[in-house]
């Protein structure tokens, strides 16, 4: 068999095809995986019930009801157990792929999940999750402790006493069957991991088990928690590179459980479940992390269409040479599975905001890729239409109002006036929603107690036990919820339309213009075509547009800063649609710059789709133009490459370029994607032949069948027109 591994072919946008290195059982393993035969399998058992007859009363009814539904599904849930598989555990239960505690009481969930976090999973690998239980005991010793504070802690002890039913399920499972298995497995996730083995088992079940509870949680530095192990055992003797790569093949390919076959439903992307790592970059010392678990890991999504954990490398001038390459060569087979943070700019804004140093370097994401610092964060964002903003509040198009300017400076003064409003406005609701009785109490208000409990992430989440408080109440050392704009791009090119058409040029007055808009530009296609075709908009290295996009995000920022730090709650800035400008499009009416009501525009802070005619190069000279270091938790760019400029002997080369193009530039994160529109709309005709390709969507990977037809247009027109 091992000479047929070839037999099995997964989808490459390079025309040299994907490298075959896996064994045939490993490949055929992932193959069964990519067509849903796990998810599938999941859905057959959707949630637990509690008995009919529990009943939970009182102030702290919600952690008898939480504890009570994980450690019915730590004794009850469907285990799983694949003769191909080299590490166990499973999130069996299908309605956790929807962000539910998966068990009911009556007719409703028990209570929803948390996701866009990345937990401290580095601790309980390395030292083993009962090494949390006389942390527990000690702060449960402190009289000024509440009720609920206490409660608090004891439902983190339940879900330590869940955690050990479930593993001693699944040890007397591979106890016969799989003794490889078995001695991976016995001491750990419990107790600390001692080799390479053990540490990628542990590292699975615990993330496996959180998963299975209904939560979405990143890993974060994968390469940086299992290296040292992975060095060690290799210098050892005690591993080769090929089984460690057939190790973490294996932890990889049981990230796909969720990928559903039969009847799997469509929309934003089968594999949007915030599971992101990272890898690369440099620790609290300054010393460069790369190592062995990092270029296997390359290797494993090389040869394997696996989009389950979008991976982002943390690139420096540290950095090795041989790191650029191997992603460029990842990069080019398309599947965006790989993207690039620019480490320098992302540690400097995150110092510059208040962080720590040590704290800043330690950044991963939040399972997608806004940044976060990993196991002490309370992360979620709220985001809104900057564009949305400029059609409807500044220029009050199709209100039956026609402003009055008389200058470009007053439109963008004007502009920017609404946009500081709405987000004051933003920030206040946050707050409010976040924090109780914040008018009497002022800075020193605390956060609300919620409703529902959430002891299983509070175990990886530091802070939550030393303040005796849950993830949404103020536990974890950071509570962070960032404004994220969206738009931005296309707020500078009607702006800039604006600026030349009606005040340098003076074709037409802006209020012409507005009642032009108002009515979709009907009978004006002269005018339309004169505005698309004459002016050189953002993406295409034109300072004069760049420089109103740098205005805009430059002033969003210093709005957010106002609330930055003044309360509990953090609330910075960001820059990303993550594909809400579908969601935008019937609040959006026709722009300045000659676009219709109904088209779908610009993403994150990448240019308006057909817009950027001067290449990739150019692309990230306008997105560098501002300074991104502002955007504290993230600025995202998507670069689409047609596969023919990356397939030769230079291919390589033309994206390393790009990489640290960006990085030269100030830069902070770039999604790459490799993709042929027209291979795209061959797989909307034949699904069946096209399951393995996957796309990079928006921060996360989805296989591109598993979209549906809104989601898989807006991916077809930004590379049809790229």
């Amino acid at each position: 068999m091992e000479n047929n591994k070839s037999e099995i072919k997964f989808y490459s946008a390079y025309a040299g095809g994907r490298p075959v290195r896996l064994s045939q059982k490993t490949r055929s393993f992932c193959r069964d995986s990519l067509n849903g035969r796990y998810g599938d399998e999941a859905m057959k058992t959707p949630f637990l019930t509690l008995d009919p007859s529990f009943g939970a009363t009182g102030e702290n009814a919600i952690y008898d009801v939480y504890d009570e539904a994980i450690r019915l599904i730590c004794e009850k849930a469907p285990l799983r157990l694949c003769d191909e598989e080299l590490v166990s555990g499973a999130a069996t239960l299908g309605s956790a792929i929807s962000a539910q505690v998966p068990v009911k009481l009556g007719d409703n969930f028990v209570c929803p999940s948390i996701n866009h976090l990345t937990l401290n999973f580095f601790r309980g690998v390395k030292c083993g999750v009962l090494s949390y239980v006389p942390e527990i005991l000690e702060r449960m010793r402190d009289p000024e402790l509440t009720g609920r504070q206490k409660r608090h802690l004891r439902s983190i002890l339940s879900v330590i006493e869940s955690l050990k039913i479930y593993h001693s399920r699944y040890l007397g499972l591979v106890r016969e069957k799989r003794p490889d298995i078995y001695k991976n497995l016995k001491n750990v996730p419990l107790c600390g991991a001692v080799n390479f083995r053990e540490a990628v088992q542990s590292l699975w079940f615990l993330f496996s088990f959180t998963r299975l509870t209904g939560n979405w949680p990143g890993i974060g530095r994968i390469d940086l928690i299992l290296g040292d192990y992975y060095e060690r055992d290799l210098a050892r003797g005690l591993i080769t590179e090929e089984e460690a790569r057939e190790l973490l093949a294996s932890f990889f390919i049981k990230g796909c459980e969720w990928v559903r076959g039969v009847d799997a439903p469509r929309g934003s992307g089968d594999a949007q479940h915030y599971q992101n790592i990272v890898l690369g970059g440099t620790d609290e010392e300054g010393r460069d992390v790369t190592n062995g678990v990092t270029y296997l890991i390359l290797d494993v999504v090389e040869e394997l269409p696996i989009g389950d954990f979008p991976i982002t490398v943390r690139f420096n001038k540290k950095s090795p040479e041989r790191l650029f390459k191997r992603v460029a060569e990842v990069i080019r087979h398309g599947g965006g599975t790989v993207a690039c943070y620019n480490e320098e700019t992302i540690i400097e804004s995150l110092t510059k905001f208040g962080y720590p140093e040590r704290e800043a370097a330690r950044f991963a994401n939040d399972g997608c890729w806004e940044v976060q610092i990993p196991g002490c964060t309370r992360f979620s964002y709220l985001p809104f239409d900057g564009l949305g903003v400029l059609l409807n509040q500044t220029l009050k198009i199709g209100s039956g109002v026609i402003p009055v300017f008389d200058s470009f400076e007053n439109v963008l003064n004007a502009y920017l006036g609404d946009l500081k409003e709405t987000c004051g406005r933003l920030a206040d609701s946050l707050l409010d929603s976040c924090l109780e009785d914040r008018a009497a109490k002022g800075f020193d208000a605390d956060f609300r107690p919620q409703p529902f409990a959430t002891s299983v992430i509070d175990l990886f989440e530091d802070g939550c036990i030393e303040n005796a408080k849950g993830y949404l109440e103020g536990g974890p050392r950071y509570s962070v919820i960032p404004l994220h704009i969206g738009g931005v791009p296309d707020v500078a090119n009607s702006l800039y339309a604006i600026k030349k058409l009606c005040f340098e040029e003076n074709k037409i007055t802006l209020e012409e213009l507005l009642k032009i808009l108002g009515n979709n530009w009907e009978g004006e296609d002269v005018l339309r075509t004169y505005v698309r075709s004459k002016y050189t908009y953002y993406g295409n290295d034109n300072p004069e547009v760049d420089s109103i996009a740098a205005v805009v995000f430059d002033s969003f920022a210093g709005f957010c800063t106002e609330y930055g730090r003044k309360y509990k709650l953090f609330i910075p800035s960001g820059v990303s649609t993550f594909g809400r400008q579908l969601e935008w499009l019937g609040s959006r009416t026709a722009t300045p710059f000659g676009t219709l009501k109904g088209e779908i525009l610009s993403g994150n802070a990448s240019p308006t789709p057909g817009t950027d005619r001067e290449g990739a190069t150019a692309v990230i000279k306008s997105y560098c133009a501002a300074d991104l270091k502002k955007q504290v938790t993230g600025s995202a760019l998507d670069v689409k490459l047609f596969p023919g400029t990356v397939s030769g002997p230079n291919g390589t080369e033309c994206i390393v370029s790009l990489i640290k193009g960006l990085m030269n530039l100030g830069g902070y994160f770039m999604q790459l994607d490799v993709t042929d529109a027209e291979i795209l709309k061959e797989a909307q005709k034949d699904p069946a032949k096209y399951k393995s390709l996957s796309v990079r969507v928006s921060g996360w990977n989805a296989r591109f069948v598993s979209l549906d037809e809104h989601w898989q247009q807006m991916i077809i027109e930004r590379n049809e027109k790229c």
